[in-house]
């Protein structure tokens, strides 16, 4: 495949190193020469230092024979831009990265797939949507939703007091006998080992653990892994930005006691007349004595998304240090991702990780429905569609020969979600969640073909 990726930030390098394990013709463009030399250095790939709005460069680096052309530089305008042109010079299909989900309103009436724009990816929809799910899964670190919940991705920190602790995964489902929830993949407490569970592996106190779940079988995994599920009821958002404007609309239709503190007086006058179901506070988050006289530990959760993740981090520690059971920070970094557990805030979210993992499913082969990346953990979640004559359907999958560095969680079938043990066998149309070590995706692939 012929990829042309626009912008070699975050976003852009990820994708390429993503990509670059594969076989895969990849041409990163960007303007920023200290960023190519550092992608070029370290990524087998080609590199153009130009202009990627330019007709001449887009043209030198064979657009009219690229599969792909994936625009995710700083700026959504010129990401749009480049994807106009692209389409006009024979790019087959196109994916543009955007900041404002205004962009991707239907109530516009714009259909950007007229103006050559096929995909547009929105960072800030991903990043609210992430958080409203966070915050409504309050017990888990990390969740993802496939076709709107009808299997659900948890990931959660094992008590030493979870009655499974010290079993087997075979001597827990023996125990557990009919649960409705399945382990797909671990990180061990101060390792950075990861394992795809198998019957034989032990659960331990302190796991990080991953689990594809039916929505009865939420409150059980509550119950078994002996975490405390309390509601969360009171939320203080951190900074009025568009993501903390759109998180607080959404908290405020379930019912929920927003408040939100916003360091500019315009921006928070505006919210306040934006959002009248939520306590608007014109004040510096970074204020101690604020927080303290806004509450800040009678909060059930603090969702820290200002412009600066530093002030994000650090606020989500101070509240954390007065008692709030859940803290969400925005961060731009995603370095930053192996310290959240070390330093005790429950979930950091990276709106550029998020993009990149909702571009990366549009370049799987087979027919790939979702994919996510997990925090922390090196491991891929990818849902693929079976068809007629994929290999995955001819068995039952205990005798598949499924890579052993892969593990089904979960089947969708006829907007049902099931968890597919070893005698289930899968069947055209189903929608199949897999999760994998990345160097195997290769040969998961090919089950789907």
């Amino acid at each position: 495949m012929n990829i042309i990726i626009a912008g070699a930030g975050e976003v852009g390098f990820h994708l390429s190193k993503l990509l670059s394990y594969e076989a895969h013709d990849i041409t990163l463009i960007d303007k920023d020469k200290d960023r190519l030399v550092y992608a070029d250095s370290r990524l087998d790939i080609k590199t153009v230092l130009e202009d990627a709005t330019s007709i001449s460069a887009l043209k030198n680096a064979n657009i009219e024979n690229t599969d792909l052309l994936i625009a995710v530089t700083s700026s959504e305008t010129t990401n749009i831009s480049i994807c106009v042109i692209s389409k006009k010079l024979g790019a087959k299909k196109t994916i543009a990265r955007i900041s404002n989900s205004e962009f991707k309103d239907e109530k516009n009436g714009i259909d950007f797939s007229e103006l050559g724009i096929d995909e547009l990816i929105s960072t800030e929809e991903l990043a609210t949507n992430e958080i409203k799910l966070l915050i409504e899964q309050a017990t888990f670190h990390y969740t993802h939703e496939f076709e709107s919940g009808k299997l659900t991705m948890v990931g959660i920190t094992l008590s030493k007091s979870a009655p499974f602790i010290g079993m087997s995964v075979k001597e827990a489902a023996a125990n557990f006998s009919g649960i409705h929830f399945m382990p797909i993949v671990i990180r061990r407490k101060f390792s950075n080992e990861t394992i795809i569970p198998r019957g034989d592996t032990i659960f331990k106190a302190g796991d990080q653990a991953y689990f594809i779940t039916l929505k009865e079988g939420v409150e059980e995994l509550n119950k078994l892994s002996a975490t405390k599920n309390d509601p969360i009821k009171n939320v203080m958002i951190l900074g009025g930005s568009r993501i903390g404007e759109k998180t607080a609309r959404l908290l405020c239709d379930k019912n929920l006691n927003i408040k939100i503190i916003e360091r500019h007086k315009a921006r928070a006058i505006e919210l306040a007349e934006e959002l009248p179901d939520a306590l608007v506070i014109y004040g510096d988050s970074r204020d101690v004595e604020l927080l303290d006289e806004e509450s800040v530990s009678e909060m059930d959760a603090v969702i820290a998304v200002t412009g600066r993740s530093e002030t994000n981090i650090m606020t989500c520690l101070l509240a954390k240090s007065k008692g709030v059971k859940r803290t969400i920070a925005l961060v731009q970094n995603i370095d930053y991702f192996d310290l959240s557990k070390n330093i005790g805030i429950d979930t950091l979210i990276n709106k550029k990780l998020l993009a990149a993992n909702n571009i990366f499913r549009y370049i799987r082969k087979g027919e790939v429905l979702e994919m996510t990346f997990l925090n922390n953990v090196n491991a891929e979640i990818l849902e693929f569609k079976a068809h007629k004559n994929s290999k995955i359907t001819k068995n039952v999958i205990k005798e598949l020969k499924f890579p052993r560095d892969a593990i089904i969680g979960g089947v969708i079938r006829d907007d049902i979600g099931i968890i597919a043990l070893g005698d289930f066998q899968i069947q055209e149309d189903d929608k199949v969640v897999v999760c994998c070590f990345p160097k195997t995706i290769a040969k998961v692939e090919k089950f789907f073909d």
